[in-house]
């Protein structure tokens, strides 16, 4: 049983915000590609599958993030008890734990076009080498934004085995989201980052943290909305993107707070309410 909640605590099963970041693209590029006159049952198996590969992978990550980080993650409070960092659990032990996981996303893979396949297969080098980012570049939220959001292009593939201009409109556009929200997410760790020298868009803006994560919420919403207008969608689409745009600016960059980490948490952590706001937007653009 110790083992089992290590385990869990090693791959944050029980903080589901990192699984569904990664999986709410999917569902988006997933969405926007299907055809809704057809059959849904291989839309419903396509959204399970990105599921499951979303939380395996998001897993395998954690892991290969805590061993790269091991020494950092010592020396900052909010991480200092890390299954990895406090030696609960062996660096051989994880990879192990890691190589596992993979194996069970790559099955999960091999359940899509083979288009799809490599290209999720080309991801895999950026995706387990973001945690040394924040080592050498103030930009390691891109690099994530990169990785996290790949999944509108998967989602996309999926369903039409190539590449289109309206996913790479979104894919661009989201990964301006992800610098925002972990730029929010950065600020609990700021001052033990500094001290310790890591880098990060936290640290970076953080004399205008609010002017930032605006701008790059203004272009997350403007990419939607070409996407949208691209795709042809009707006006219940445009009509309804006012909930998400009150939720990201009136709620997130309004209340923020750089100099409080559990506010900023919590704004962070509402990003799973915008990703399925932007998921249901988008089905009634394309339904009705």
């Amino acid at each position: 049983m110790n083992q089992a909640k290590l385990f869990i605590d090693l791959t944050r099963l029980k903080k589901p915000i990192g699984f569904m970041l990664l999986f709410w693209p999917c569902a988006w590029g997933l969405t926007l590609a299907y055809d809704f006159k057809e059959s849904l049952n291989s839309y419903y198996l396509y959204l399970i599958l990105f599921f499951f590969g979303a939380v395996l992978m998001r897993s395998a990550g954690c892991i290969v993030n805590d061993i790269l980080d091991k020494e950092f993650d010592a020396k900052v409070f909010r991480t200092k008890n890390r299954p990895i960092a406090s030696g609960k659990v062996s660096i051989k032990l994880g990879i192990f734990y890691s190589l596992f996981l993979c194996l069970l996303a790559l099955l999960v893979l091999l359940n899509f076009n083979l288009f799809t396949i490599i290209l999720a297969l080309a991801s895999m080098p950026l995706a387990f080498t973001y945690p040394l980012m924040k080592r050498f570049t103030y930009w390691p939220q891109l690099f994530l934004g990169i990785t996290f959001n790949y999944g509108i292009i998967l989602g996309w593939t999926a369903i039409n085995g190539q590449i289109d201009v309206i996913p790479l409109i979104l894919y661009f556009g989201a990964i301006f989201w992800t610098l925002g929200y972990d730029t929010i997410y950065g600020y609990q760790d700021i001052k033990d980052d500094e001290v310790i020298g890591l880098k990060s868009t936290s640290i970076k803006f953080k004399n205008s943290p609010k002017l930032f994560i605006f701008l790059c919420y203004l272009f997350l919403i403007f990419s939607i909305y070409l996407a949208g207008y691209l795709s042809k969608f009707n006006n219940y689409f445009y009509i309804f993107m006012i909930l998400p745009i009150i939720q990201i600016f009136f709620y997130q960059v309004k209340v923020f707070d750089s100099r409080n980490p559990t506010k900023c948490l919590k704004i962070f952590k509402s990003n799973n309410f915008f990703g399925s706001l932007i998921f249901i937007n988008i089905l009634i653009g394309k339904i009705f």
